[in-house]
């Protein structure tokens, strides 16, 4: 089995995964550099801080939980204000809606035209100015809630590269035990062969 930063293989006698959490005699930092050095092939003081959570969670034999700040919702007033106005911002709903009432206004206008009463006459310039003043207001309101989420999803993605990083690495350390196993076993079959013969 190959290791990162290695060309050679590693053998199931050599594999210096096998007594990881096996030994109650070694320290946190030095099962953490075994660990480092077998999986990764780097101490664990060069491991970046995602590898080294990860070593941290393998040697703690912690599960890997969602992080808390996907769990929490910590948002302002102002950040759900601004998520609210994004979620109705982009819907079909909305435009639904917006078409109707710009509709709605040039048909009651128009027809206030013919008793000299309209409100805002054609070509609708009080219309003009709200609509200016609403995708002026609306634009910067759907950036602010489109950035809070990209950090979500940035944090979110993080959390997965470090279950998936955490399970690769497992893997990698059990199928070394399972190497060591069936070289003892090997050994066990070979030994009990020679003894067997008269």
């Amino acid at each position: 089995m190959k290791r990162p930063g290695s060309n050679t293989a590693i053998s199931a006698d050599a594999s210096p995964l096998a007594g990881i959490g096996r030994r109650p005699d070694m320290t946190l930092k030095i099962r953490q550099d075994e660990l480092s050095q077998g999986l990764l092939g780097a101490p664990y003081a060069d491991l970046t801080p995602v590898q080294r959570s990860v070593v941290d969670l393998m040697v703690s034999e912690a599960p890997s939980g969602v992080s808390p700040v996907l769990e929490t919702d910590d948002r302002t007033f102002w950040e759900r204000l601004a998520d609210t106005v994004a979620d109705v911002g982009g819907s079909w709903t909305f435009i639904g809606v917006f078409s109707c009432v710009l509709i709605g206004w040039a048909v009651l206008n128009l027809g206030l035209a013919r008793f000299s009463s309209a409100f805002d006459p054609y070509p609708f310039i009080f219309l003009n100015l709200m609509l200016s003043a609403v995708a002026a207001l609306q634009a910067p309101v759907i950036m602010m809630s489109q950035k809070r989420q990209a950090v979500r999803d940035r944090l979110a993605a993080e959390h997965d590269y470090t279950v998936n990083l955490r399970a690769e690495l497992e893997i990698m350390r059990l199928h070394d035990r399972l190497e060591l196993s069936q070289n003892q076993m090997a050994r066990i079959e070979a030994a009990l062969a020679a003894l067997a013969k008269p």
